[in-house]
């Protein structure tokens, strides 16, 4: 469910109206891949699909979209077709987040990588009252777990490459070693260096080049 909580009796207030809390969480993964940044209220689509990139650590290699009921939204350059008698797939870049923060039922998805299909799972509510912003910028406030690496076949696909890593013995352990060219910690991640990183990040809109650079820098820092 989607909702904007202003509950003050829940022990949310808001404190910052002009922004809001997006809970993040990959699903089917474990152990758990989450993320909770804060983000101006009026960002688009677009902009948050790079703040998705850099805050989950994908590298923007793959397709994506996101999904609110039977709308689809995506990078128009993708130029991905629906199937006959779907709603067209509308333009992330116009579409404000605005229209999610009001939504109450349908789920909001965002989906990275068609083929191995990591799935994002996405809530907001407001910004609670001491947790601090910063103007025109994403900032991590909580999270926990590595990203999975990119192309290793999805959730089943990273649950066997942990198997696997875990246990030297394993007759794949030297080739999926070879394969992953580092060691795989799969709690590794750091609420700092996600927020320095975000803060790369240009406002209101992200180019392809722009969000290359970020996110070279924070593959380089791995």
């Amino acid at each position: 469910m989607i909702s904007l909580n202003t509950d003050a009796g829940a022990g949310i207030v808001p404190a910052h109206k002009d922004y809001v809390r997006v809970h993040v969480r990959l699903a089917h993964v474990v152990p758990e891949v989450s993320r909770v940044l804060v983000i101006p209220r009026n960002a688009n689509l677009g902009w948050l699909h790079a703040v998705l990139q850099v805050a989950m650590g994908w590298t923007n290699s793959h397709l994506h979209h996101f999904r609110l009921g039977d709308r689809t939204f995506s990078a128009p350059s993708f130029q991905l077709e629906a199937f006959e008698g779907d709603p067209p797939v509308e333009d992330e870049e116009t579409s404000g987040i605005e229209l999610f923060l009001r939504a109450t039922s349908a789920p909001f998805l965002y989906e990275y990588d068609f083929g191995d299909s990591w799935m994002h799972r996405i809530t907001f509510d407001a910004v609670p009252e001491g947790l601090p912003v910063t103007p025109r910028r994403a900032t991590c406030a909580d999270g926990s777990g590595a990203c999975p690496p990119e192309d290793c076949g999805g959730p089943p696909g990273y649950a066997n490459l942990i198997q696997v890593m875990g246990n030297p013995k394993h007759p794949e352990h030297r080739s999926m070693k070879a394969w992953l060219g580092r060691k795989l910690d799969p709690s590794l991640f750091s609420i700092e260096d996600t927020t320095g990183f975000l803060a790369m990040l240009p406002w209101p809109r992200v180019s392809e080049r722009s969000l290359r650079r970020v996110l070279l820098a924070q593959s380089r820092a791995r």
